[in-house]
């Protein structure tokens, strides 16, 4: 597999959020690797998106989401959760792709282990939601600022692509409470792995 470009990130972020369904999030840990194919995704551009981290401006919490774009932003949510995110568009505009949800694609034991699921768990459970996600990937602000187009690197995102007859589905973003109305939320129809959410548009 070959490691997406930072090229790919340095485009309109809703334009990347779509794109990056289908894609492959790999993580090398402990002498293995973590496979999970995107299937969900939400975009979060700039200053003037209320619903963005950065329509507060530039803090020590969102600097990297004003850095070069293919990095990881990932943050600690509700005292207890972390959320990856891949950093977009131009250096110095801040803008990110949450990643919401994926399929588990090698190493499900190992992500199934880090989530504490039993082996009758649904395989759904996984990575359904950006929390499980990051969970199930053992991902935390350690992994903040990683580069997601360097091949050798601990955390990256790999050509995937999407099967013969996928369609992408649109919906309102969930799970914010301004900025709400924008449909910037992607998903794969019809894929179980998608987190829960309103209905396509």
């Amino acid at each position: 597999m070959s490691v997406l470009a930072r090229s790919f990130y340095r485009r309109p972020t809703v334009e990347v959020a779509r794109a990056l369904l289908g894609h492959l999030l790999v993580r090398s840990v402990g002498g293995g690797l973590l496979v999970a194919r995107i299937v969900e995704t939400e975009a979060y551009v700039g200053e003037e998106d209320p619903a963005c981290h950065a329509a507060c401006g530039r803090t020590a919490r969102n600097a990297v989401m004003y850095g070069a774009p293919g990095h990881a932003y990932v943050y600690f949510t509700y005292g207890m959760h972390h959320c990856l995110n891949v950093v977009t568009e131009r250096e110095g505009f801040p803008a990110a792709v949450l990643i919401r949800a994926a399929e588990p694609r090698w190493g499900q034991e190992r992500m199934r282990a880090a989530r504490g699921l039993g082996p009758r768990a649904a395989p759904t459970l996984v990575a359904s939601g950006p929390a499980r996600l990051a969970q199930a990937f053992g991902l935390t602000r350690r992994h903040n600022g990683l580069d997601l187009a360097d091949p050798r690197g601990e955390l990256r995102v790999e050509r995937g692509g999407r099967r013969r007859g996928e369609k992408i589905g649109v919906s309102t973003r969930v799970g914010i409470r301004v900025g709400a109305d924008r449909p910037w939320r992607f998903f794969l129809e019809g894929n179980p792995h998608v987190s829960r959410g309103p209905r396509a548009k």
